[in-house]
């Protein structure tokens, strides 16, 4: 195969039949589910992977019809990857899910997919499928509810092929729910062929290239982003259970080395977590020399995580070259940019300059903030533009990220009034349509620095502030936050005043929680000039994420102002404790 036939296939569904007469034998994919076990792997070559695809197609093609959408409710493991397949193999339109989960804003959120896309069908596997049952009865959805992973479920040789297009959907990714309510984004064939080419040709990967990692398969840069650019490629991919990952961070780096893999990619948090949590001995056990690149994507890059990264596993082999900051979303596919086979590229900035949209390099001797390059953007057209006049802006200048190509998806399920406002957008000077982001940056000597969403921007008395950084530097002062999640936001009081959520862990008397909350404050004002409104200290897993880890800052502000949050300690004026009380009348 080579590597340009990626765009040279009509369909996904073409590509993966081919590697399954031209690869049969060779690993597609592997489910590590206990690293340290002899016996804790199961993988499928890629003609026993179209065997169980056609299985679950076939069972697919008796209870739905072509187009119809199928809900995919699986945990880790392969049963999602062949009920995936199957759905891409049946002509069905596949909706990854995570489960349903304990609390009630998770079976919301999935009880919501499931109406907006009007599945009639859920997959799950045999361990799952009591309690998807009972979500779905307890919810009144009336779905058909079924184990994929069976003995007896569908037959391979009653699968017909659907003859798809590359116009054909594939599946609606829904988006995180970070900044609102989660919609269901439609990619095609196309869409997923030429990304994963955009991916194969910016980072240099080839059919040699062993992927794997942890991210949830039911998250973009899982699925997209990791396991479909391998299958597509005609390599292997060898995947873990993301809880896995959380409790033994070290575990991942082990599997990058047991497997040879070359690539696997991460949100930031997860490198800041192995700096954090693997141990000198683990360490010393680790050769870390073969992978080639190490995605960061997914949330705001830190170049302190980087650095430190570099640092620390420099021991077991691993280049600050295999580092590779990347930018993306949903819309776009899930790959807008990045760069590999060099150091990450750092822009110290001016921080009043930041708050004025330029980038400005630093007064000598003065404050600086370091901005991580995220690589050139080779496959689309890409503009910076103001978000309130639509004007095109100079490189050099922040405004919204504005992108147009093969890999922009066709808009959101059954929104059309969304999809024109996202996905149809035009410059003052009438160019489009464009994807509007909804993130902010800047282009500087034709790389892309991703500086934050312009929906989580604060505007405090006058000022542009970004709450990441808020809250990454609360982290990197105060130990007792570190690796936890927090959030900044703003509440009018008339005036916008900061407000600070942050986790903690430790054991503390009031008096020392007092004295953390004092010297949070202080850090706040010495590093970005503000007073501190209001600060909450919860307990750690009180901050809401989606289902990548990203922190849901709107859904926090909302459970603040509503008085909906349990504390550990509490400062809040008195102005926005009023506001505090009327809000929650």
């Amino acid at each position: 195969m080579t590597d340009s036939s990626l765009l040279d296939e009509p369909s996904a569904l073409h590509l993966l039949r081919r590697h399954a007469v031209e690869r049969a034998d060779r690993a597609a994919v592997t489910f590590v589910h206990d690293h340290d076990a002899a016996d804790g792997a199961r993988t499928l070559g890629y003609a026993e992977l179209d065997a169980e695809a056609r299985r679950v197609a076939s069972w697919l093609q008796r209870h739905c019809a072509p187009g119809d959408r199928v809900m995919l409710l699986h945990p880790p493991g392969l049963p999602f990857v062949t009920a995936f397949l199957g759905c891409l193999y049946a002509g069905v339109v596949a909706v990854p899910s995570p489960m349903p989960g304990q609390f009630q804003y998770q079976q919301r959120r999935v009880s919501g997919i499931a109406v907006d896309s009007g599945v009639r069908v859920a997959l799950t596997d045999t361990g799952q499928l009591d309690e998807a049952q009972w979500w779905s009865d307890t919810e009144d959805l009336g779905l058909t509810v079924a184990a994929s992973d069976t003995a007896d479920f569908g037959d391979a040789d009653r699968w017909h092929d659907p003859g798809a297009g590359r116009g054909d959907l594939v599946l609606l990714q829904y988006t995180s729910g970070s900044t609102g309510d989660p919609k269901g984004v439609m990619v095609d064939h196309g869409n997923l062929l030429h990304n994963a080419d955009s991916l194969r040709r910016s980072l240099g990967l080839t059919a040699d290239t062993n992927f794997g990692g942890w991210i949830p398969l039911y998250h973009d840069m899982g699925l997209m982003g990791q396991l479909l650019p391998s299958l597509f490629l005609g390599s292997s991919c060898v995947l873990m259970s993301p809880m896995a990952f959380l409790k033994r961070p070290h575990q991942w780096l082990a599997m990058i080395d047991t497997y040879g893999l070359g690539y696997s990619a991460a949100p930031n948090f997860a490198y800041e977590l192995c700096v954090r949590r693997v141990t000198d001995a683990q360490l010393a056990r680790l050769d870390l020399s073969r992978w080639r690149f190490a995605a960061n994507g997914s949330e705001p890059i830190q170049a302190s995580t980087l650095r430190d990264f570099a640092d620390r596993f420099a021991a077991a082999g691993f280049r600050a070259e295999s580092l590779a900051p990347c930018y993306g979303m949903a819309e776009a596919t899930v790959f807008v940019s990045g760069r590999a086979g060099r150091p990450p590229r750092v822009e110290p900035v001016d921080p009043e300059a930041l708050e004025k949209h330029t980038l400005e390099a630093p007064r000598p001797g003065g404050p600086a903030r370091q901005l991580v390059g995220c690589g050139d953007v080779p496959d689309f057209d890409v503009r910076i533009v103001d978000p309130a006049d639509h004007r095109v802006l100079p490189d050099g200048t922040t405004g919204e990220i504005w992108l147009r190509g093969p890999s922009v998806a066709a808009g959101y399920w059954e929104r059309p009034d969304a999809s024109a406002e996202t996905f149809g957008a035009r410059t003052a000077d009438g160019d489009g349509p464009f994807l509007r982001t909804g993130d902010l940056g800047a282009l500087l000597d034709g790389e892309l620095y991703v500086t934050g969403r312009s929906k989580d921007l604060l505007i405090v008395h006058g000022r542009n502030l970004y709450p990441h950084d808020i809250e990454h530097e609360l982290r990197l002062r105060h130990a007792p936050l570190a690796t936890l999640a927090g959030t900044a936001f703003t509440v009018p009081v008339p005036q916008e005043e900061v407000v600070v959520l942050h986790e903690v862990r430790g054991r503390f008397d009031a008096e020392q929680l007092a004295q953390l909350a004092v010297e949070m404050r202080a850090t706040v004002y010495r590093a970005f000039g503000v007073r501190t409104a209001g600060l909450v200290l919860l307990r750690p897993g009180a901050v809401r994420k989606t289902t990548s880890g990203k922190v849901q800052r709107s859904e926090m502000r909302g459970l603040f102002l509503d008085g909906a949050l349990t504390p550990v300690y509490e400062e809040v004026d008195p102005a926005v404790r009023a506001v505090v009380a009327e809000e929650s009348i």
